[in-house]
């Protein structure tokens, strides 16, 4: 057998800063060197747009920085995400423009339900068809797409709140989540569309409860095992910020947040007085402000990892992960293998994937840490 094709996916990107390329300066060369790369957008490449009322932090980037997601090795991207519509419809429909115009394909949003829904089929060097898939269900009301809107393709889901001591008002809730049964539908109807013209189907999940230490909400479990079902061989979740565990569903591997890989995030003294931001810090352990770095997330969100999977033939040989670390300077850089940074990102997957009840273990391998 030939040596097997390589797919890596990023966490997160949302490049804000003078010089796109600068972001990527310490990953290019392996991003490149993959067969496929695959990221997820956080942000807008346009030249305008009107600022939602719902969004939450909005920036918009310029039209260049897709042409330096280009440059940086991406292959394809995932636009399912919560802020896909930050900008209005126009600016959705240039940011992809934009990323096409590079070379770049597009999942996971469009003008319109059908092409949202529609997957994006690579064909490999040894005729291996791999076909990508995307989802969020992290959507402020109405980003989802429709037969006339643009947006993304959901999978939503709902929450109930349940009081545990009835005696006692204002002690914490018990928090129970569950999918959308018509998303989940059409969902499985999509992979399994997609497997009658692609030997893999990989999904990226943009869900999950961000800057939470190790917790998966009982949705997302629900998703993941739905879209393991219906004929899916690997899920990348993102959104999160921080690092979630992994497990293996019927031998499948399950990627429940890659945290940040290219995100710049700002900070000034009237954002860091805001009531938004710190009902959001009380979430992470350590969160403060730093007015002079472009990284302005919890200290663990500096641990993160680049899922890189192996295949040939027609099938999924191998999973894994590479160690990522991201300084104040918000540049993401490999952890060299056998270094304390290294080792100290493999610990905390293992420690958070334990305590989450997950089945995924991580071992030594030539090329990655590997997942079984």
């Amino acid at each position: 057998m030939s040596a097997p094709h390589i797919l890596l996916a990023t966490g997160d990107l949302a490049m804000d800063r003078d010089n796109y390329d600068e972001s990527f300066v310490a990953t290019a060369d392996v991003l490149r060197a993959a067969d496929v790369t695959f990221g997820q957008i956080e942000t807008s490449f346009a030249s305008g747009g009107t600022r939602m009322p719902q969004a939450r932090h909005a920036v918009m980037a310029r039209p260049e920085g897709a042409a330096a997601l280009g440059r940086a090795g991406f292959d394809c991207v995932s636009m399912a995400g919560n802020h896909c519509l930050d900008w209005g419809n126009e600016a959705l429909l240039e940011t992809r423009d934009n990323l096409q115009a590079a070379g770049i394909r597009v999942v996971g949003a469009g003008a319109n339900i059908a092409e949202a829904r529609t997957p994006s089929i690579f064909t490999l060097g040894d005729g291996t068809r791999l076909a990508m898939l995307a989802y969020s269900s992290i959507l402020p009301q109405a980003y989802w797409a429709d037969e006339r809107r643009p947006g993304c393709a959901p999978m939503r889901a709902f929450t109930h709140y349940e009081q545990i001591e009835h005696d006692q008002p204002g002690t914490p809730a018990r928090i129970h989540t569950w999918p959308h049964q018509g998303d989940l539908q059409a969902m499985q109807d999509d992979i399994r569309a997609a497997k009658e013209h692609a030997d893999l189907v990989i999904v990226s999940h943009h869900w999950g409860i961000h800057f939470v230490r190790a917790t998966i909400a009982d949705y997302q479990r629900d998703v993941a095992r739905a879209t393991i079902g219906a004929g899916a061989d690997a899920i990348l979740g993102t959104h999160a910020h921080v690092l979630k565990g992994c497990e293996m569903i019927d031998g499948k591997p399950v990627f429940y947040s890659l945290s940040n890989f290219a995100v710049d995030l700002r900070m000034d003294e009237a954002h860091a007085k805001s009531k938004s931001w710190n009902e959001i810090r009380v979430l992470a352990e350590e969160w403060e402000p730093d007015f002079e770095g472009l990284f302005n997330f919890p200290a663990e969100s500096r641990k993160n990892i680049v899922a890189r999977l192996e295949i040939a033939d027609g099938k999924l040989l191998r999973a894994g992960f590479l160690p990522v670390t991201i300084g104040r300077d918000a540049v993401p850089r490999f952890a060299v293998p056998g270094s304390a940074e290294y080792q100290e990102i493999v610990e905390y997957m293992s420690a958070v994937t334990q305590e989450a009840g997950l089945n995924a273990r991580y071992s030594a391998g030539d090329h990655m840490v590997l997942l079984s």
